[in-house]
């Protein structure tokens, strides 16, 4: 009768070990599902460095392209032609002042072009040189001087000057390219008819000197001057 009464008793001791062993043993490990739940949600909460980085370098990218681009846009390109720069149109100041003798011309009667160019009635133009003279534009200057000459000889040379009778004034002149034109005023007094070419060829000679033409044109009174010497 004792044996199974111990056997109970050791039947309830052993119930007990295993109640306190339920109670005071280590936890048992949390759900699989219930652990996940939060891991998952802190990942989406927090940026992931990968995105961090593109959210960082968007502003970054964008301040660089502006400063790039800026000049690029402002700059001419390499292969743009360069506009040359207006060159302003020269001013025409008037001749330098200078000192020279003045070239006159005057006629050898009967020379039959022997010392000079031929001209009018057998007759030849002879150049000659003044004194030095202080100009500007030497045309004025030529004219001037052999419009001055009253003297019909011109010293003891043999030359004449078939316009020492006329009562003319230089007006004027102007250079177009090899042609040289002068304006006068003023009326002829001449000694017959081979004057007219004599004093024609003296005046334009004397011009073409004067201005390094290879032409003249001579005005007398605003007309040619062929058709006012036609008239004596």
């Amino acid at each position: 009768m004792t044996s199974p009464r111990l056997s109970a008793f050791s039947v309830l001791g052993v119930c007990s070990l295993f109640a306190l062993t339920g109670c005071f043993g280590p936890p048992a490990p949390a759900p699989t599902s219930s652990s996940a739940a939060p891991t998952s949600a802190t990942q989406s909460a927090a940026p992931s460095p990968t995105e961090s980085t593109s959210a960082t370098a968007g502003p970054t990218a964008s301040t660089s392209e502006s400063v790039t681009v800026s000049p690029t846009v402002s700059a001419p390109p390499a292969s743009a032609p360069t506009s040359p720069t207006p060159t302003p149109e020269p001013t025409f100041t008037g001749f330098p002042e200078q000192v020279a003798p003045l070239t006159v011309y005057y006629v050898a009667v009967g020379d039959n072009g022997v010392s000079g160019p031929k001209i009018g009635c057998g007759d030849s133009l002879i150049a000659t040189t003044t004194a030095p003279v202080r100009f500007r534009d030497q045309v004025g200057p030529s004219i001037g001087a052999l419009l001055a000459n009253k003297s019909r000889d011109v010293g003891l040379s043999g030359l004449v000057n078939v316009l020492y009778q006329s009562n003319l004034t230089y007006l004027g002149g102007e250079l177009d390219g090899g042609t040289i034109t002068i304006w006068l005023s003023g009326q002829f007094m001449l000694g017959g008819v081979c004057d007219i070419p004599r004093a024609k060829a003296q005046l334009e000679y004397t011009a073409m000197a004067a201005s390094d033409a290879t032409s003249a044109q001579v005005f007398v009174n605003g007309r040619p001057i062929d058709e006012v010497l036609s008239l004596k």
